[in-house]
């Protein structure tokens, strides 16, 4: 049990908020804040600057940052921050996020997402390892080098289809999947990420899953709630085709969750129900979960509940 960790997605409200938030999971004795950056929302890394600061073991980790908006080179000045004030504590997760999102929001050309993550990761790696970095690709020029290296910082990555666990497999520090059936990382994922790391000559980076959770024993109003603050992810193609391909063709046809999909992913029920399925999950090689709050009646009962909840898992 020494390497399976139970981190809390710690998202929502104004950075003082988050701050008070993750500062909180610390003191119920969470082993891992985890934080999102999207939309024109409070940045991640910002966020976690004043977390580093202000907290005493709590690791960070961000689930993810998105690649497209922000030069690599700028991501790792960020990340020595972050590295320098809490040494050990910091995990970078990036991923291209989807191409509705990136051109809507900021007109980037989204093209080849797989290629601009993998040189983004170069970039990122080389640059905080080594100390400095010559780099001319397909998305970026990265010319730079900084006072010191700063190692030990592992690169993530998300992760949603097999060409994406392959490149996790074989070059990043480790896969975070998102609203992925548990089955299908079981099935899927983590045999392509073992396939690939072994081909790399390199042992199997962890594969964090990142789940919702909903401590509560009406499962109707669980799928309505789960329905409502996730109804995104079926809309966009990238999901919808990783759901048809877990056995949810639905997925594709309706663009929206079928009670099989929230059911397939959604870990509900009661404290104990709930324990056993991380357990299980556990269970499938999966070495670390985030635990995404899905809120049912009021939102101050459920958060608690749930990380009262997640403490005690995290520490069996």
């Amino acid at each position: 049990m020494s390497d399976q960790k139970v981190g809390v997605a710690a998202m929502g409200g104004n950075a003082k908020t988050v701050l008070s938030r993750i500062q909180d999971l610390e003191r119920h004795g969470i082993e891992v804040a985890w934080l999102t950056t999207g939309g024109a929302g409070v940045d991640a890394m910002s966020i976690f600057s004043a977390v580093a600061a202000t907290t005493d073991k709590i690791l960070m980790g961000t689930c993810i940052v998105p690649t497209f908006p922000r030069h690599p080179i700028v991501t790792a000045q960020q990340v020595q921050v972050i590295a320098n004030i809490a040494p050990g504590r910091f995990r970078l997760g990036l991923g291209p996020s989807h191409k509705p999102t990136m051109k809507s929001m900021f007109g980037v050309d989204f093209h080849t997402p797989l290629t601009n993550l993998r040189e983004y990761v170069h970039i990122v790696r080389t640059l905080l390892e080594t100390g400095s970095v010559e780099f001319d690709g397909n998305h970026y020029q990265a010319h730079a080098r900084i006072a010191e290296p700063v190692k030990g910082v592992p690169i993530m990555a998300s992760a949603l289809r097999t060409r994406s666990y392959e490149f996790c497999g074989a070059e990043a520090d480790g896969a975070i999947s998102w609203v992925s059936p548990y089955q299908f990382l079981r099935d899927e994922a983590l045999p392509v990420m073992r396939s690939a790391a072994k081909a790399a000559g390199r042992r199997t980076p962890p594969l964090v899953a990142h789940v919702p959770i909903c401590v509560s024993n009406d499962s109707s109003q669980v799928r309505t709630a789960a329905r409502e603050q996730l109804a995104t992810y079926p809309r966009l193609p990238f999901y919808a085709n990783m759901f048809a391909a877990a056995g949810f063709p639905e997925a594709v046809e309706t663009n929206s969750w079928s009670d099989g999909m929230i059911d397939a992913v959604v870990l509900h029920g009661s404290e104990n129900e709930v324990a056993d399925r991380i357990k299980e999950i556990f269970d499938y090689g999966i070495e670390e979960i985030i635990a995404h709050v899905v809120s049912v009646g009021d939102e101050k009962n459920t958060w608690e509940r749930s990380v009262k909840l997640l403490a005690e898992v995290s520490k069996s």
